[in-house]
């Protein structure tokens, strides 16, 4: 079912499915809830699933200004809250993808009691150089100027493996969809939030909750080998490499991510 929440005055559109542990699945940038839905459908036999647009994304409101920035530890303090808001008072398994994984390390640091694992997918914990912090500002200000199409185009060919992008046109294109739907204020303050998010590299020592990290085999943005290292840095964290998928390795390649997802989370009962 699809529900409604106010948070720190926005409406926050979720979906939620099955019984049992809560299992919450964090979209990256800059897409919806939708980019889960074979986790969704596939989780909900085993667990209730909590799938959130994020403020400004999907079907949640943002109300963003031109100039604004959404900081990590923001959406970590909307998720947080929403949690609060749908009387959610047992620790969750935290799965974020990219962005996600960004929020996913604020939500450690900020709300480590309300989390009882991580799954972080295709995502970095350094910060961005600054020729990555550039890039990002430039292209806020392109969506400002623009809107949101061109980044449809622009992302694709990073987003997902070439036989993905041969051989899975549908899932390309819903992205592309989802994308265009963003509003431009959504996308250029989300651009601003990871520009100016913090190193974790350190912190990763600090993790004290079981973790598993997953990467596709042939994804550019968020290479194997830096996930590698997220994964050796975290203390006793389990490292799965997707064979065939890119950055959208959930969507690419959802069975070998679900097996992964599943045998992790059956290892912790």
């Amino acid at each position: 079912m699809l529900l409604i929440k106010r948070v720190h005055g926005r409406d926050i559109n979720i979906r939620i499915e099955g019984t049992g542990e809560p299992l919450l699945f964090v979209h990256g940038f800059p897409f919806d809830h939708t980019m889960w839905k074979h986790q969704i459908s596939c989780f909900a036999k085993t667990n209730q699933v909590f799938a959130p647009d994020l403020r400004g994304f999907g079907a949640s409101t943002g109300g963003e200004g031109l100039g604004d920035v959404v900081a990590m530890e923001e959406f970590a303090a909307d998720l947080s809250s929403l949690l609060g808001e749908l009387s959610i008072h047992e620790p969750v398994h935290f799965c974020g993808l990219s962005m996600g994984g960004y929020i996913a390390w604020q939500f450690f640091r900020q709300h480590r009691s309300q989390l009882k694992s991580l799954i972080v997918c295709d995502t970095k914990a350094s910060a961005d150089s600054d020729e990555a912090k550039q890039a990002r500002l430039e292209t806020a200000a392109k969506v400002l100027a623009e809107g949101s199409g061109f980044l449809a185009v622009a992302m694709v060919e990073k987003l997902f493996s070439p036989r993905t992008l041969a051989v899975q046109p549908a899932t390309v294109e819903e992205i592309q969809q989802t994308i265009r739907a963003t509003p431009p204020a959504s996308i250029a303050a989300s651009l601003k939030g990871m520009a100016a998010r913090p190193e974790m590299s350190e912190m990763l020592r600090e993790i004290d909750v079981p973790t598993l990290v997953i990467v596709g085999e042939e994804d550019a943005l968020t290479t194997p080998q830096e996930m590698q290292l997220i994964a050796d840095t975290i203390p006793n964290a389990r490292f799965v490499q997707i064979a065939g998928a890119g950055h959208m390795s959930p969507l690419e390649k959802p069975v070998e991510v679900n097996q992964a997802i599943g045998d992790f989370l059956s290892s912790l009962d």
